[in-house]
């Protein structure tokens, strides 16, 4: 069976950097939305764009912690109010840059949370990692569709991660009403979710030039992303050194956080993907099919073995569609006009 899911031999590799990938690309005249741009991933990402020459706006929940961040990094950034689990916040926020007519060249779907202990519920009893990480940004890519249609050549970046091969969707009990919670299982399913997001964004877009990719940035500890794990799992994973500073080593995925930015950089950016949409990335390119039943483990740091592959049920365009039309009845939104 075909599948777009074919590495093009990018040239680069695990150990690339977002100044790697940005090389020779001039973002003058361009504009970015990048959510959790204040942090890890994000503000790396944001940097790297204010300096290509993009104009960078960043929805935050905490508008000064983020201006303050921001301004140690990077220059003419701005930033606005907007919280991921509020939906009258996301709707403010789009309305607002709606309103200044200007096209949406990136949107880059960054902010995320992971494997939260405890089950915990946004205001209208969803999951949160999946309203965090899934919910709320597809209600900001349909609020968001008039710029990104205005661009016409515009790209959606969800940051998934390899994360996705805990669980599939599980489209009977997706808010664990039914089955006990396990934060690695919701963490799961949410990034599982990002990847079929993308999917059918990307069939619903590419005829108004709106193209979508799904990736995995890489494990890097230096993010925040793991405030929610129990005291010492951090160790139990062998992603720290005996000085409790983060392993760097890109060959068994541990990443600084410019190397793990530089694969939603480069889907962002790069001509290289000119013509191509709804595929998953890592280490800066398109990643294969992984086999069927590959093994997996949540200590997969552990070992020196390094599994590169999307799952096939991420990228399954029966349950991308089903996903799309869940959301749309969770969130109450369709793509705006």
């Amino acid at each position: 069976m075909s599948t777009p899911q074919q590495p093009i031999n990018s040239g680069f590799t695990a150990a690339s950097t977002t100044s790697d990938v940005i090389g020779g690309i001039d973002l003058t005249d361009k504009i970015a939305i990048v959510t959790g741009g204040y942090s890890g991933l994000g503000l790396e990402t944001v940097r790297t764009f204010a300096e290509a020459g993009a104009k960078v706006i960043v929805p935050a929940r905490d508008v000064e912690r983020a201006r303050k961040t921001i301004a140690e990094v990077a220059t003419g950034v701005e930033v606005r109010p907007m919280d991921l689990v509020d939906p009258a916040s996301i709707d403010a926020f789009a309305v607002d840059f709606l309103a200044c007519g200007l096209p949406l060249h990136i949107l880059v779907n960054n902010a995320g949370i992971m494997a939260v202990e405890e089950l915990k519920r946004d205001a209208f009893g969803n999951e949160m990692q999946f309203s965090t990480n899934h919910l709320g940004h597809f209600r900001l890519v349909a609020r968001l569709w008039p710029a990104l249609k205005r661009a016409q050549d515009a790209r959606v970046i969800s940051v998934s991660s390899a994360g996705h091969r805990f669980s599939p969707v599980v489209f009977d009990d997706i808010n664990f009403e039914r089955r006990a919670y396990d934060p690695w299982l919701a963490y799961g399913q949410s990034k599982t979710a990002n990847v079929l997001f993308a999917t059918a964004l990307d069939a619903r877009g590419k005829g108004d030039g709106i193209r979508a990719f799904s990736l995995h940035p890489g494990g890097i500890v230096a993010t925040g992303l793991a405030r929610h794990l129990p005291a010492g799992a951090l160790e139990a994973h062998g992603v720290l050194d005996d000085k409790g500073e983060p392993i760097l080593d890109p060959s068994r995925d541990l990443k600084s956080p410019a190397q793990g930015a530089a694969t939603q950089v480069w889907c962002a950016t790069s001509p290289q993907l000119d013509g191509k949409g709804g595929v998953f990335c890592l280490d800066s390119d398109i990643a294969p099919l992984l086999p069927p039943d590959t093994p997996w483990s949540i200590a997969r740091h552990t070992t020196s073995a390094r599994v590169s592959g999307v799952e096939a049920y991420a990228v399954d365009r029966d349950a991308a569609e089903r996903l799309w039309a869940v959301s749309e009845e969770m969130s109450g939104v369709r793509l705006s006009a």
